[in-house]
This record gives C-alpha cells, sequence and structure tokens, in this order.
C-alpha cells in the first residue's frame, strides 16, 4: 500500500500539470517577473492544483479516512481554495492569517493537538497545547509557503520532510500517517519534473494555493503522528530535526527583520516580503539558485538522517543531535555572511 500511494498520487500528479497549465493560461493565472521575483517570464500558477489532486484521490482511493484525516482534508482544502483566489487576485495578508487559524482550529478541534504542556496544570494543559498546536501549523505553512522562492525548492522539501516523516512513522509502527506522509511526497515529486529542471527554467509554480497546502498537511501530520512510544524528549525533537531547515529560516528572518527595524508590528511583519531568506542568502553566495536549492536539499538530508538515527537513541543523544542541527545552521550563517562581505555586497529587500 505504501508504494500503491506514492505511485499513485506521483501519477496523477504528473499527469494533471500540463492540463493545469493551460488552464492557468486561460484563466491568466499567470506569476509575472517583477523586482522581487527571480524568473524572468510569466509562470503559470496552479501547480498546486495537480499536487491536491494527486494528494486527495491516493488517499481516497486507497479507503484511506479517520476523523482527524478528514479535518485535515477539509482544512486544506478550504486554505488551497483561498489560495487559488489569492493566485488569481492577491488578497490582503490578515485574510490568509485568519483563515489559516480557522483550518488550525479545526484540526485541533478533531484531537490533532500537540501534548507538550503536562496535564498536572488542569485547565492550562488543553488550552497552552491548542496555543502552541495553532503557532506551529501556522508557522510551518507560512515557513513553507516563503520558501516558494526557487525553482523546485517548495515542492523538493515538502517531499523530502514528507519522505522522512513517513520513514519514522514506519519505524514506529504508524502505518496510517505513513500513507499521508507518502501520498503528499509522491503529489510533490509528480509536480517537480515541471518545476525544477536541469536546464531552463519551471514551466509552471505551486503558487501560494500549492505551498501552503504543502506546509499545513506536513505540519499536521507532524502533530498527528506519536514519534516515540515512551520518550516525550525524542517524540518533539524528531519533527523539530525534520522541519528543522524551515524552523531556521523563520526564526532568522524575523530576529533580523526585527533587529534591524525592518518591521516593528505584527502587521509589518506579515506584510513584510524581502529577498532575506536562506535560499536568497545562499544563491547569492554560491552564485546559482539551482546550487542553492540543491544546497538546502543536501542539508535537510543530513537532518532527516539525524531524525530517523532517533529511533534508538537516549535522551541525551537527541539533545546532542539538536546541538550539531544548531551548529550547522550557525556556521552557514557565518559563511554566508561571511561571503556577501567579502564581495562587498548585501542582499536587498526587494522580494519574498
Amino acid at each position: 500500500r505504501w508504494a500503491h500511494l506514492m505511485l499513485l498520487s506521483f501519477g496523477i500528479s504528473f499527469s494533471l500539470n500540463p492540463l493545469f497549465s493551460k488552464i492557468a493560461f486561460n484563466l491568466d493565472m499567470l506569476d509575472s517577473p517583477d523586482q522581487r521575483k527571480v524568473h524572468k517570464q510569466a509562470t503559470p500558477l496552479l501547480g498546486g492544483a495537480a499536487v491536491f489532486s494527486g494528494f486527495f484521490a491516493a488517499l481516497l482511493i486507497n479507503g484511506i479516512f479517520s476523523l482527524e484525516l478528514g479535518a485535515i482534508l477539509i482544512a486544506s482544502f478550504v486554505l488551497f481554495a483561498v489560495g487559488i483566489v489569492d493566485d488569481y487576485r492577491e488578497i490582503s495578508a490578515s485574510v490568509k492569517l485568519i483563515t489559516q487559524i480557522i483550518c488550525a482550529t479545526l484540526v485541533i478541534s478533531c484531537g490533532i493537538m500537540l501534548r507538550v504542556v503536562p496535564t498536572s496544570l488542569g485547565i492550562l494543559a488543553p488550552i497552552g497545547n491548542s496555543l502552541l498546536t495553532v503557532l506551529w501549523i501556522i508557522g510551518i505553512t507560512n515557513a513553507m509557503n516563503f520558501f516558494d522562492g526557487m525553482d523546485g525548492l517548495a515542492a523538493g522539501l515538502g517531499a523530502m520532510i514528507a519522505f522522512f516523516l513517513g520513514v519514522v512513522a514506519f519505524q514506529t509502527a504508524q502505518p496510517f500517517i505513513g500513507w499521508i506522509a507518502v501520498a503528499m511526497m509522491g503529489s510533490c515529486l509528480g509536480f517537480l519534473p515541471f518545476n525544477f529542471k536541469f536546464r531552463g527554467n519551471a514551466t509552471i509554480f505551486l503558487g501560494d494555493a500549492g505551498s501552503t497546502l504543502i506546509g499545513f498537511v506536513l505540519a499536521c501530520v507532524a502533530v498527528y503522528g506519536d514519534w516515540a512510544e515512551s520518550d516525550p524528549v525524542v517524540a518533539l525533537i524528531s519533527p523539530l530535526l525534520i522541519f528543522w531547515v524551515l524552523i531556521f529560516d523563520m526564526v532568522h528572518i524575523t530576529v533580523e527583520r526585527i533587529l534591524t527595524g525592518k518591521v516593528r508590528t505584527f502587521r509589518q511583519w506579515i506584510d513584510y516580503v524581502g529577498k532575506d531568506h536562506l535560499h536568497h542568502r545562499l544563491a547569492y553566495v554560491l552564485g546559482s539558485n539551482k546550487r542553492s536549492v540543491w544546497f538546502i536539499y543536501m542539508l535537510s538530508l543530513c537532518l532527516g538522517i539525524s531524525a530517523v538515527a532517533l529511533r534508538n537513541a537516549r535522551i541525551i543523544d537527541a539533545i546532542l543531535l539538536i546541538l550539531q542541527a544548531v551548529i550547522m545552521v550557525v556556521l552557514i550563517t557565518f559563511l554566508e555572511r561571511r561571503g556577501r562581505m567579502v564581495n562587498g555586497n548585501t542582499i536587498g529587500d526587494s522580494g519574498q
């Protein structure tokens, strides 16, 4: 069933991309180049529809369903629909944020919730866990959306995260969680040949609809699963390592924008766009967008392998792996900043 889900979602996604590309051209749903974009020609935006179709159809055809999965699918469809509207006629960041909060609340109401705050705190436990779950889901959803700034980046990273979630689900005997993960992985892989070419540029983009869909589903899967049988520390750290690249980028840009005075209010934070994300900084240092994407793939691969290694690790091993992840991103930050200084330039603020 694992292989069938992945191949089916891949096949559906791959087959539908040319169709949705034509539909996007007919509806004029195109991402036109401007000073804050890295592409040079108008590109259709309905790749996310192919990813959603492959993911959704593969699960339904295989008869995989539960109350929790139903909540994820309904919420992801709502987010996807709002994303389609945003790709067609841009809507405000505040409307998108409110929609994300509603969707996160829906999955929480169906039992998908972090269990971090101890139950000994009484009523504070469910309140605290609910707030942390909303923060996690919205944070990962937007981090994936922010990462959709170069060909192949969001879909490739989404496929890799889904793969490692599936591996850990297999290790911990959670096939249901694994099936959801591999369905998303197959859909992302079916989209990649049209979006990440060895020669030439992408022929279709995910759009906000696709990137937020991938981020939301993967964030919910991470909360839905139980990533260690009896060790809450390992259970917490395992998904953190898998999502580490997204978490680091979101934290880094937030801290840097606040310290440099680029954002002073929450409204400014949600509206701000800039070329200060990890992939932009690495592209400048490495001299190529494709090199930046491959570098991030390799970084995510290293961290995912660390998450898999946690299966039989002690608490101290888990803490050391998190420390290793922190050291890796500190080194990367130091090198890319040094590279910019040596080249006598800084990354501008004109694009996401």
